[in-house]
């Protein structure tokens, strides 16, 4: 297994800036060499190349991630983003795809046999990344996490070998992968479950920002006994016309008629200044965050999982919202909760199965001179909430400058020791070390 040198790109040759550029807009890393994969063949010439040559490895998927670990300086970037392939088998509610794909892409192709998984809340997200840090999205109250919804993977390994990792083939990486993030190997197809998937209600209720402490109260008091097929997030935020703003975003797996009672209460509470939920597909559904967070902004994250939405932790929230230096910033609350709870926690490498809430504070800008104070407010309004948190943080939502202890906390304490017996077998020289590393 050769790489035709035609799908190498280096500085200076036409179609490298783009390759490398990202969703972040602050991740401006120059490799040496970008491989444009597009077979596993290509995949794993170009990881033979980088052993041989001694070269830092990156591996971007959709590039989608908040830390910018795609994208490497002066070492070799293996892309996988022309590797777009998907095959849907609707008798077995399966599908098999290749880790170029985004959310978007792979909805569309599986919607039309009236199937779907769990996926991500934006859908120029990587379905890669996203399956390999655990996966939250609004059917885990369902269909649990990303994570738990893989049947099989196929992995080229640091040394270049092809293995299947599956509950009956290599169940160790199996389990690691599955939420390890890409510590172990380069996925380069997923196999899913899939399940049917209708009409959804969906959209976002609107409140202006000084009513959001009985807002919250009210929504957290709410969200208890309402049904799994039912999501919601609330999230701090100004709209297009410059409103401090509270938002809270519904998604309801069932028509707007099944809809109807488990959500009048929440409709009616306020009332909202806007009401902008409606029936839509699911692929409709899986865009509403789409224009909030767009490709090529400036993004700084913080973040860590929760149990509950104290009086203290909503004072402290609409205070830091007030203060963000930019109008596209948004601090979110993500409610978990049904089946990815219930799935068995030894079951795969992701840890966070008693959590209530995930808390994401979204620095988004685009002015480079002000990267400083952007990146400040977020990590100001962390340091702000660490009194109403858990240790624990989503491994998707970590920066590129996070501490060992937080790191840790992402995988789960109980974990991280079996995860690096997992990477001392398949990967013991840390060759895949740009990610949220697990040094062997």
């Amino acid at each position: 297994m050769t790489l035709n040198l035609d799908q190498y790109l280096r500085p200076g040759q036409t179609g490298y800036n783009d390759a490398r550029c990202i969703w972040n807009g602050m991740i401006d890393r120059k490799p040496a060499m970008i491989a444009c994969c597009a077979t596993t063949g290509d995949v794993a010439a170009a990881v033979r190349l980088a052993r041989e040559r001694d070269l830092l490895v990156s591996v971007r998927g959709g590039g989608h991630n908040v830390a910018g670990t795609a994208v490497c300086d002066a070492g070799l970037m293996i892309d996988l983003s022309p590797m777009k392939g998907i095959e849907v088998d609707p008798s077995e509610r399966s599908a098999i795809a290749q880790p170029g794909l985004l959310w978007g892409e792979f909805d569309r192709a599986t919607t039309a046999f009236g199937l779907a998984t769990t996926g991500g809340q934006v859908s120029h997200t990587g379905i890669a990344g996203l399956t390999l840090g655990g996966g939250l999205g609004y059917m885990m109250g369902l269909h649990g996490a990303t994570c738990d919804n893989l049947l099989s993977a196929e992995v080229v390994t640091a040394n270049g070998d092809i293995l299947e990792a599956s509950a009956h083939q290599n169940t160790d990486l199996f389990w690691a992968l599955r939420g390890g993030g890409g510590n172990f190997g380069i996925v380069t197809s997923f196999r899913y479950r899939l399940h049917p998937i209708g009409p959804v209600t969906a959209g976002l209720l609107i409140y202006p920002q000084q009513q959001s402490a009985e807002v919250l109260s009210f929504y957290r008091n709410y969200l208890p006994g309402t049904p799994d097929r039912l999501d919601t997030s609330a999230v701090f935020l100004k709209t297009p016309d410059g409103l401090n703003a509270l938002a809270i975003v519904v998604v309801f797996f069932g028509t707007l008629a099944d809809s109807e009672s488990t959500l009048r209460p929440l409709r009616t509470f306020g009332p909202p200044l806007a009401d902008l939920i409606g029936e839509m597909p699911y692929t409709q559904a899986q865009q509403l965050a789409d224009p909030l967070v767009p490709t090529g902004n400036r993004y700084y994250w913080k973040a860590n999982f929760l149990d509950t939405i104290s009086d203290g932790l909503i004072e402290v929230l609409r205070e830091r919202a007030l203060l963000s230096p930019s109008p596209h910033s948004m601090i979110l609350l993500f409610e978990l909760k049904g089946e990815i709870q219930r799935h068995a926690r030894d079951g795969a490498a992701f840890d966070h199965r008693d959590d209530n809430f995930e808390l994401s504070i979204i620095a988004n800008w685009t002015d480079p001179a002000t990267d400083g104070a952007n990146v400040d407010w977020a990590r100001e309004t962390w340091l702000a909430v660490q009194p109403f948190v858990k240790k624990g943080v989503y491994v998707n939502h970590l920066t590129g400058d996070e501490p060992a202890d937080r790191i840790r906390a992402a995988y789960g304490e109980g974990k991280y020791e079996r995860l690096k017996q997992v990477k001392r077998k398949f990967d013991p020289t840390n060759f895949f070390r740009m990610n949220q590393n697990i040094a062997p």
